[in-house]
């Protein structure tokens, strides 16, 4: 019998699996794809390489920080990959998926309102399209991030949560690892999610691209100035 921490695992990984599939494209570019991480960028390709920057900084270097409490995410900023989009909270439609973000709008990024928030101890999970007919969208570059790259989360508390990557892996679409990216975690992780891989007009993208990261810092929201 399951238990309904389980069940509720179970439903978890249904909807994220619907929310993934939402972003594939029905069109593309010819001649164009997204940036594919290297090798070197996964978990199996070594330790991370010291690239200098703030913004490139080596997740050896950075112990993770303890969970904040829950408040939803209302801005992420990649300076890396030059990300700068709010945050849109998302439910689910009538058919059970996750709703899309408003057509035509491609700089922002989902997250679904019932889900683990960023900066809390568990798994959060935001995605983004990486574009649609007319160009490069919210997500684009997101397998050109390297490992240490920074990752910050505006929540809606004033608080921002920093993360740092771990991992940048693709994944074909028959072959994802459900658990792997969407499974439970004892310290706050984030997973941003886009469509990458070899692309065709028939079928789309035939692949995800997930970076992986844990919180490493948070700003504390500001304070109001005495009078």
């Amino acid at each position: 019998m399951s238990t309904p921490a389980a069940r509720r695992n179970a439903a978890w990984l249904m909807v994220v699996a619907a929310f993934a599939g939402l972003w594939l494209v029905e069109r593309g570019f010819d001649s164009v794809e997204p940036p594919r991480p290297s090798a070197a960028e996964a978990f199996t390709g070594g330790p991370a390489s010291h690239r200098g920057g703030p913004a490139t900084r080596s997740p050896a270097e950075l112990p993770p920080a303890g969970a904040l409490s829950a408040s939803e995410p209302v801005r992420i900023r990649i300076p890396s990959i030059r990300v700068d989009a709010p945050v849109m909270r998302l439910g689910l439609g009538p058919d059970h998926g996750l709703e899309a973000p408003p057509p035509g709008n491609t700089n922002v990024a989902g997250w679904y309102k019932d889900g683990t928030p960023p900066g809390v101890r568990g798994t959060a999970v935001m995605a983004g399209h990486v574009d649609d007919a007319r160009g490069p969208a919210v997500f684009y570059a997101l397998g050109a991030l390297k490992k240490g790259s920074r990752i910050e989360v505006t929540r809606k508390d004033g608080s921002t949560a920093v993360f740092d990557v771990d991992a940048v892996e693709v994944y074909d679409n028959d072959a994802f690892p459900d658990a792997k990216v969407y499974g439970p975690a004892t310290r706050p992780e984030l997973r941003l999610i886009t469509c990458g891989g070899s692309f065709t007009k028939a079928s789309g993208y035939q692949a995800n691209v997930v970076a992986f990261a844990h919180l490493t810092a948070a700003v504390p929201q500001p304070q109001p100035r005495p009078l």
